[in-house]
């Protein structure tokens, strides 16, 4: 198997279920049942994995994978994750405004002025809305909310997000004008 290009997890296999080879799998997909429909999985070493059977259960998913038949099997996989290629993922079932987290991943934050404040180095959901994690060199890590009051504009081919700075609390400068089309000034 060759190496993924550009490989999005989808998932992180847990303990094993039962006896007959059936793994607990934290799923990262919107509809958790959904994870065999995006083809077959990639592991960091190499390995595929076909889904046979999914169903449901509280927190998580139980799946059955071609080729792991019995409990011993299935605890050796305990904390493996499961890729794709960012090619299997339907992109024409997104709104306008709706993106998956691996395509913002590397895209450079930058005010209207062209200040640059780093690239997203990761994207995150703890429960009160979508932050985004900025890095840049010399710099230590920040996130900022991913709403469209910070977020002002996406462009994936630019590879460049458009930020208001003050919305996004990278600054306290009120006065500042953060320019671009899309600018209101705030009092």
């Amino acid at each position: 198997m060759s190496k993924l290009e550009n490989p999005v997890l989808m998932a992180t296999i847990g303990a094993a279920q039962g006896l007959r080879g059936e793994v607990r799998v934290k799923s990262f997909t919107d509809d958790p049942t959904a994870l065999g429909d995006y083809g077959n999985l990639h592991s960091v070493d190499g390995r595929v994995f076909e889904v046979l059977e999914i169903r449901e259960a509280k927190n998580v998913v139980i799946v059955r994978f071609r080729g792991v038949n019995d409990r011993n099997a299935a605890e050796a996989l305990n904390g493996l994750d499961l890729f794709i290629e960012r090619d299997n993922l339907p992109d024409d079932d997104l709104d306008d405004d709706e993106f998956f987290y691996a395509d913002l991943e590397g895209l450079e934050a930058i005010d209207g002025n062209g200040t640059s404040y780093g690239k997203v180095s990761g994207v995150f959901d703890f429960g009160a809305g979508d932050l985004l994690e900025l890095k840049g060199p010399g710099r230590r890590p920040v996130l900022i909310p991913f709403t469209e009051w910070s977020v002002l504009e996406i462009d994936l081919d630019a590879g460049k997000l458009l930020v208001d700075p003050v919305a996004a609390g990278l600054t306290d400068d009120k006065d500042q004008d953060p320019g671009g089309p899309f600018s209101a000034k705030r009092k």
